[in-house]
């Protein structure tokens, strides 16, 4: 039987899942027990993280095919809405411009949108969809833990934890893309199943790394 995206991207998303022990960081927050400075670290983080993305995936847009340009054209229009979220978190957290223009970030939480960059210079754009899709998968499950327990454990108000509750809601539409843009790769034999789920690896250690440099600060 033919092997279906929809098969494809839930076996890898399954396969791929990070081991719980890889971010000690999500469950330290989750018990209200995370130093309210590595709040205040990962918006500054994410203040690099979401531009460079957004580029990153106006690039791949560029080199895509339409059902995958239209794919990253939504990653794209997310990040958007991604940092318009992260402003008022980053003002709870006490951090205000002159603060956050002067902070130098962290080698290992820049791992990752270096590795994006990467892909969008580097990648066949299909093999990239596949691999952004699984690990997109846990960083909701982290963005849905941390929402919960910024309102549980350190007050925070739903304006304030919008960022979070962005990336962690369902996002259907952005579903049926990756999974078109990838049926379509996989029909016209054009996705390398191996060399992309080798980026969905990758991308899931530079997530680990993420989090790992941000506990350090704990």
């Amino acid at each position: 039987m033919t092997r279906t995206a929809r098969d494809l991207l839930e076996t890898t998303t399954r396969e791929l899942a990070p081991d719980p022990r890889s971010n000690p960081l999500v469950p330290l927050i989750a018990r209200g027990e995370a130093d309210p400075a590595v709040l205040a670290t990962l918006a500054l983080e994410q203040r690099w993280v979401i531009p460079a993305d957004r580029r990153a995936f106006l690039h791949l847009a560029e080199r895509s095919d339409p059902e995958s340009a239209a794919y990253f054209t939504a990653l794209a229009e997310g990040e958007r809405l991604a940092e318009h979220h992260l402003r008022p978190f980053t003002a709870a957290c006490g951090v205000d411009e002159p603060q956050a223009a002067a902070y130098s970030p962290l080698p290992g939480c820049q791992s990752y949108p270096a590795y994006v960059a990467w892909l969008a210079l580097n990648a066949n754009p299909a093999d990239a969809v596949l691999a952004l899709s699984v690990n997109f998968s846990a960083w909701g499950t982290y963005c849905a833990t941390i929402a919960t327990a910024l309102r549980t454990h350190y007050g925070f108000g739903d304006d304030f934890c919008a960022f979070f509750d962005f990336f962690a809601q369902p996002a259907p539409d952005l579903d049926r893309m990756a999974t078109e843009a990838v049926q379509k790769a996989l029909d016209a034999g054009r996705l390398d199943e191996n060399r992309a789920l080798g980026h969905a690896r990758l991308l899931q250690a530079y997530e680990a790394n993420f989090w790992a440099a941000l506990g350090e600060r704990t």
